[in-house]
């Protein structure tokens, strides 16, 4: 058992690593001058607003494609374009800070984000769109690596729970509210107040921000080095390679499509070549090496990265269900999904409260599996159910969300110091991006081939010359023939029933969504014990066990 002590109010040193210089009391603290609370909620309102952003849209998807002539595929390209373009400047925030201040980059941010938005609600076409959702995500990508870094600099290690809490509530409240509030402002007024929203929110940010942040003494006092062109270059080509992927994959059947196959190898190599740059160079965009000094920060992104993929899988993939099989309005899925943000407003605090006295681990795998079993309870689904059959299982998906995200950013930033903790911060949530843009894509696809199959099983399971299907068919083409005329009674029945075909495998197509969904986060409840165990002393050093 290795004991880590630390000086009061500074930072813990990595857990299996070189101690970083001692740093005097004074330059060791990042306790901005305004009450700590105070600058936290700062930090979370820019933070709220951008993760919000990433789900507000989600319901309007139905909405933006019948606007902009896309279809519905085309239009997920609104939600995968904005993360992975988050997951650019993610690594590079660290960078800026030091070069520029962290405050005034910070600021700079929310500026861009907020103008981006309302280039967003202005677009005329899905390419204008896109092309502001890429701006949009490139000024939101540095508002979570910052927030956080800020959040956990200015609580002493024993109080980190709390700060992660708070950090929780923008990370993980923001994605389930988002489809409830763009499910409104879509159905009151248009789709584009989605985007519009975030113009009053950006500008009270910038004036907390200006008011209460203040950059602590070592990023004051930092030289940053030269810019790592290369490192930023690789990132750049093998994120936009894995966005390309992600969004024309299932469009041109995956590997079946040549350029398909070319992008892929591109971005296996760009991403080799791109690790074993910030793996080796002296001055990296990206310290990699902390993942390899760090096993509870290595195995924290690994868990992350499952969070991310298995939390949008569901944020995306409910409100489609309600309006694409049940015919619900953007509010109403909004609507019937917005339960988890109660589950989850409950969760946060009391886990911020115990999560310094307990294992961690043993909060992960109670959310783990409460997440996986909540996932199984939706795959239950079925044409028959109304708006509020599944509010129980959406209350608990939130409440076991708050076991998750708070453990995981807790006892992965643990043992990191306040000056690695911006470089930490930025792979932390670049994975999580990551995996939750993988996610929806991976969910898309399944959607349209499981869709596929199971409307091949179904049609070979009522063959046309079957008494039922017979039956049926001449009983609603004289229905129809009494409406619309005797000539248009048969195309018009089949046509219905070729339609209650679709819901019907449609349907299951979600049912295995959801089934494999649970398998993921199964799996992650299993990770979790690659963690170390680690406890807060009186002292507020940290042991690591």
């Amino acid at each position: 058992m290795a004991t880590l002590v630390e000086p009061p109010v500074a930072a813990v040193v990595a857990d299996a690593g070189a101690a970083p210089p001692v740093l005097t009391h004074a330059e060791a603290a990042a306790v901005p001058a305004a009450n700590p609370w105070i600058a936290a909620i700062s930090v979370m309102l820019a933070t709220f607003m951008e993760v919000l952003d990433t789900a507000i849209a989600s319901v309007a998807l139905p909405y933006i494609a019948g606007s902009l002539a896309a279809s519905n595929s085309e239009a997920t390209w609104v939600l995968t374009s904005y993360l992975i373009a988050n997951a650019v400047v993610l690594p590079a925030s660290n960078w800026f800070s030091l070069r520029f201040g962290r405050k005034r980059f910070l600021i700079s941010c929310v500026v861009i984000f907020t103008i981006a938005s309302f280039w967003c609600g202005a677009a005329p076409s899905l390419g204008m769109l896109l092309l502001a959702r890429v701006v949009q995500g490139a000024g939101g990508g540095a508002l979570q690596p910052l927030s956080q870094a800020i959040l956990l600099e200015s609580f002493p290690p024993k109080r980190r729970g709390a700060a992660m809490a708070l950090f929780g509530f923008g990370v993980v409240v923001a994605p389930v509210l988002g489809p409830t509030l763009g499910g409104w402002l879509t159905d009151s007024f248009s789709w584009r107040y989605a985007f519009y929203i975030n113009i009053p929110v950006g500008i009270l940010a910038v004036f907390m921000i200006s008011r209460f942040v203040h950059d602590p003494p070592y990023i004051k006092n930092a030289k940053a080095g030269p810019f790592d062109n290369l490192g930023f270059g690789l990132l750049c080509l093998w994120s936009g390679c894995l966005q390309i992927i992600l969004d024309k994959g299932q469009e041109d059947d995956w590997f079946g499509a040549v350029w398909i196959r070319w992008a892929t190898l591109i971005l296996v190599v760009s991403l080799v070549w791109f690790v074993r740059h910030s793996w080796t160079a002296k001055q990296p965009l990206v310290d990699l090496k902390i993942l390899a000094r760090n096993r509870n920060f290595a195995v924290g992104c690994l868990l992350v990265f499952m969070l991310g993929f298995v939390i949008y899988i569901t944020v995306a993939m409910m409100p489609l269900f309600y309006q694409e099989v049940l015919g619900y309005t953007a509010l109403t899925a909004g609507m019937v999904v917005a339960p988890r943000g109660i589950g989850s407003m409950v969760g946060l605090p009391l886990v911020g409260a115990i999560t310094h006295r307990v294992d961690n681990r043993w909060l992960l795998v109670w959310g783990f599996l409460l997440f996986g079993l909540c996932s199984i309870w939706f795959a239950n689904i079925n044409t028959g159910i109304g708006p509020t059959t599944m509010i129980i299982p959406i209350v608990l998906t939130g409440f076991a969300l708050s076991f998750l995200f708070v453990p995981i950013g807790n006892t992965a930033t643990a043992t990191i110091t306040n000056q690695q903790m911006g470089n930490a911060t930025g792979i932390f949530n670049l994975l999580r991006n990551i995996g939750g843009s993988i996610g929806i894509s991976v969910a898309a696809t399944m959607l349209a081939r499981r869709m596929s199959f199971h409307q091949t099983r179904i049609a070979g399971s009522v063959p046309m010359s079957g008494i039922w299907f017979e039956q049926h068919a001449q009983q609603m083409s004289m229905y129809f023939a009494r409406q619309l005329g005797h000539a248009q009674g048969q195309p018009a029945a089949l046509a219905l029933m070729y339609m209650q075909l679709q819901r019907q495998a449609m349907l299951w197509g979600f049912v295995d969504i959801f089934r494999w969904t649970a398998v993921v986060a199964f799996a992650a409840g299993g990770a979790v014990w690659l963690f170390r165990r680690t406890s807060h002393e009186a002292d507020g050093s940290v042991k690591v066990h």
